[in-house]
């Protein structure tokens, strides 16, 4: 006689994605470092993000201290989010869950975070997701093509599933997205310490001096890039010139992307994807 053993379910890890979608024809990199900086704001507005970020143990990557290889790790993180075969997520997903798994609150500090809550990086893949959509709509009008744009929020799920997000928190579609960002822009809270800390990042500040000089103009391109509500929160000033101004700089960059071939246009995300493919190869760091 034989007895059945009742197997657990097996955990389902990412969204589906309609087959034949390419992330390749959607990914900008002239646009991430553009819209980069409005979206770490973003994330950062939810107050145990930005205390978690800014109070990191993590020295050896933490922004203010390392802001080149903070930059490295947050571009092949997308990179491989975006690109990267399953079996590269789950290495890269095991190197950050190494640094988050130290990020955690301590006794006295205003807010309570950790850095591996499942919730905290649904948050920060929803405003990757907000950014990347933002920025397409801002250099090249809207996605019309409405599988397209279904398929790119399902593949865009990845930014939280390649951490510790469960596919299930991803909200079920567009629509359901939506309520949930208005939900998330309504318990968004910066105070003055986070203001001021994300204000040095965009400033470029914690760089060495003779990136400062750019830091002007990317205050300027990143207060077009924020939602009014984020803008009132970080005291940033904006009027309808500034907007004229803001829009006719990201057609004229959305122009010139256009005329690029797709390897010009996703770099450096292939060339930061390559690089994790070496390190891997040659059992160097990830992060």
């Amino acid at each position: 006689m034989t007895t059945s053993v009742e197997r657990t379910p097996t955990r389902v890890r990412d969204v589906p994605v309609p087959a034949g979608f390419d992330m390749r024809d959607h990914l900008s990199g002239i646009g991430a470092h553009l819209a980069g900086p409005a979206n770490v704001i973003l994330q950062l507005s939810w107050p145990a993000v930005g205390y978690g970020v800014m109070n990191s143990r993590v020295h050896d990557g933490a922004a203010m201290k390392r802001p080149f290889k903070r930059g490295r790790t947050t571009f092949t993180y997308i990179a491989v989010a975006m690109l990267g075969t399953d079996e590269e997520r789950a290495a890269f997903r095991k190197e950050v869950n190494r640094q988050h798994a130290q990020v955690v609150s301590r006794e006295g500090e205003p807010v309570q975070y950790r850095g591996m809550d499942p919730g905290l990086q649904t948050w920060v893949a929803a405003c990757l997701y907000y950014g990347t959509v933002d920025m397409i709509e801002k250099m090249h009008g809207p996605i019309t093509d409405e599988a397209e744009a279904d398929a790119l929020y399902a593949h865009c799920a990845r930014f939280g599933t390649t951490l510790q997000m469960p596919a299930d928190a991803w909200p079920a579609d567009r629509a359901a997205f939506d309520a949930y960002w208005e939900d998330g822009l309504a318990q968004a809270s910066i105070d003055p310490a986070i203001a001021q800390f994300l204000l040095t990042l965009t400033e470029f500040k914690n760089f060495p001096k003779p990136f400062h000089t750019l830091g002007r103009g990317m205050v300027f391109i990143t207060t077009g890039f924020l939602p009014p509500e984020i803008r009132e929160a970080m005291s940033l000033p904006w009027n309808r010139r500034m907007q004229k101004r803001f829009d006719r700089i990201l057609r004229i960059a959305g122009r010139i992307e256009r005329a690029l071939p797709r390897f010009l246009k996703n770099f450096p995300f292939n060339l930061y994807l390559w690089d994790m493919r070496m390190r891997r190869r040659f059992r160097r760091p990830l992060v």
